[in-house]
């Protein structure tokens, strides 16, 4: 099936991962929430999808932390770079992610 019925043939293609991958679980607080960080690799050590949980399961910060995991694990699959993410998230007068998705994708390293 395809999910994009209308769109001409040149339209990007998505990276797949592998149904087999190597993972990693980071915890860390943002304004006294807890939230869980899981990232999935390409087989070539590169990041590749994004799963973010708040410690509240279905609470709206829970929603909005995985939604917004989503939408950067489809950005990366079809191409755009991390730190073009990094870049367009809202930050402080020092630099620092002020959302939980952007402290999150601060901690990946490529």
């Amino acid at each position: 099936m395809d999910v994009y019925p209308n769109t001409p043939a040149d339209k990007p293609a998505r990276d797949r991962l592998p149904n087999r991958r190597a993972c990693e679980t980071i915890a860390f607080e943002k304004d006294g929430s807890r939230y869980c960080l899981t990232i999935g690799f390409y087989r070539d050590g590169r990041p590749g999808e994004v799963f973010l949980n708040h410690d509240r399961s279905n609470s709206t910060l829970d929603a909005l932390s995985s939604d917004a995991a989503i939408l950067a694990s489809i950005a990366i699959q079809f191409g755009c770079p991390l730190d073009v993410i990094r870049h367009a998230l809202k930050r402080n007068s020092r630099g620092e992610a002020q959302s939980p998705i952007g402290i999150a994708l601060d901690r990946i390293t490529p």
